[in-house]
C-alpha cells in the first residue's frame, strides 16, 4: 500500500520512459532522483543555509580538536584518543550527506548512480555505528578512570585504546555490509525516485515491489546489536560511575568527578536523541509530514557533528585553553 500511494503522489514527476506502463519493474536502476524536502522547494536556497552552517561548524570544529590533540602533548590520553576518533566519524558522516545536498538545493541535480546510492547509504550507517560503538568506548574510559583511577594508565594503554577503536571500525563495517546488497537485489516498481535528501535505506527499500522483510528484520536487527546494546553498555556504566562519585566524601569532590563526565553525557544526548527520534518517525510515524522525516533524517546526522566539538571545546579545560593560546599567540 505504501509503495502505490507513493506511485500516485509522485507519479507525474516520473520520466517517460518510465510512467508508460503499470506493470514495468525493473532490477537495480542505474540511477535514483533525489527529491529533496517535497513540498517546499521553493525554500530550498533557505534552507540550505543552517545545513551549511551546521557543515562549516562542524569541519572547522572536528579539524580544530584533531590539531589540538595532536599538538599537545599533554593531550595523548585515551580520553582525548577516542574524542579524535570520534571526530573524524563525523566528519566523514556530514560529509557523505551534504555535497549532493547542496548541488540538490542549489543546483536541482537530483540524479545520482545507484552504486553511488549504496556507497552513500553504507558510510552512513557504517559510521553511526562506529560513532555509537566510540561512544561506549568513552563510557569505558570514564568508569575505569573514576572507578579504578590507579589503574587507568595500565588498563587502557596506547595498544589497547587502538585495538578497542580498530574493533569498533570492523564491528560497523562487518554489520552494515549486508545492507547495501540486500538493497541491490530487490525489484524496483516502476520508479527510481526517492522522496528524501540522501540515500536513506528504509525510504528506498519500500520502493521494492517484492517482499523486503529480509532488509527489514536485518536493519532492525543491526539496531537492536548496536544502538540498544551500547545504550545497555552505557546505562550500566554510568549507573557504577554515580555509585562511586555519590561514595565520595565531600560534596566538592563529588561535583568534580562529575564534571569529568558532563561532556560525555551531552555529546550522547546529541547523538542518540535525534537519532531515536528520526527512528521512530520513520518506523511508526505514518501521519506525520513527508518534508518532517527527511529533515529530522539530516539533522539527526548533523547536529552531533556540529555539536560535539563546541561540547568537548567548551566543557573541556584543557582543549579550551589551548585553543585560546592559539588565539592569543595570532593576535600577539
Amino acid at each position: 500500500m505504501q509503495e502505490a500511494a507513493f506511485c500516485l503522489r509522485f507519479g507525474h514527476l516520473l520520466p517517460y520512459s518510465m510512467s508508460d506502463s503499470n506493470t514495468t519493474n525493473f532490477t537495480n536502476p542505474s540511477t535514483f532522483i533525489l527529491l529533496g524536502i517535497a513540498g517546499l522547494e521553493a525554500a530550498h536556497v533557505w534552507i540550505s543555509i543552517p545545513f551549511c552552517t551546521m557543515y562549516a561548524i562542524a569541519v572547522l570544529g572536528n579539524f580544530a580538536i584533531l590539531f589540538i590533540v595532536k599538538m599537545e602533548p599533554s593531550l595523548h590520553r585515551p580520553m582525548y584518543y577516542f574524542l579524535c576518533m570520534l571526530a573524524v566519524t563525523d566528519l566523514v558522516l556530514s560529509t557523505s550527506i551534504l555535497p549532493k545536498m547542496l548541488t540538490i538545493f542549489w543546483f536541482n541535480s537530483r540524479e545520482i548512480d545507484f552504486s553511488a546510492c549504496l556507497t552513500q547509504m553504507y558510510f552512513i550507517h557504517c559510521f553511526s555505528a562506529m560513532e555509537s560503538g566510540i561512544l561506549v568506548a568513552m563510557a569505558l574510559d570514564r568508569y575505569v578512570a573514576i572507578c579504578d583511577p590507579l589503574r587507568h594508565s595500565t588498563i587502557l594503554t596506547n595498544p589497547v585504546v587502538a585495538k578497542i577503536g580498530l574493533a569498533m571500525v570492523l564491528r560497523g563495517s562487518i554489520l552494515v555490509l549486508p545492507t547495501p546488497f540486500l538493497a541491490r537485489r530487490w525489484l524496483y516498481y516502476r520508479t527510481n525516485i526517492i522522496p528524501h535528501i540522501h540515500y536513506e535505506h528504509v525510504a528506498v527499500v519500500k520502493l521494492a515491489c517484492a517482499d523486503i522483510r529480509i532488509s527489514s528484520y536485518y536493519g532492525l536487527s543491526v539496531v537492536f546489536f548496536v544502538t540498544c546494546l551500547d545504550v545497555l553498555f552505557i546505562t550500566v556504566s554510568y549507573i557504577q560511575i554515580l555509585r562511586a562519585i555519590f561514595s565520595l566524601p565531600t560534596k566538592d569532590i563529588r561535583l568534580k568527578t562529575l564534571g569529568t563526565c558532563s561532556s560525555h553525557l551531552c555529546v550522547i544526548l546529541a547523538f542518540y536523541i535525534p537519532a531515536l527520534f528520526s527512528f521512530l518517525t520513520q518506523r511508526f510515524g505514518h501521519n506525520v509530514a513527508l518534508h518532517f522525516h527527511v529533515l529530522m533524517a539530516n539533522v539527526y546526522l548533523l547536529v552531533p557533528s556540529m555539536l560535539n566539538p563546541i561540547i568537548y571545546g567548551v566543557r573541556t579545560r584543557q582543549i579550551r585553553d589551548r585553543l585560546l593560546s592559539l588565539f592569543s599567540h595570532k593576535g600577539t
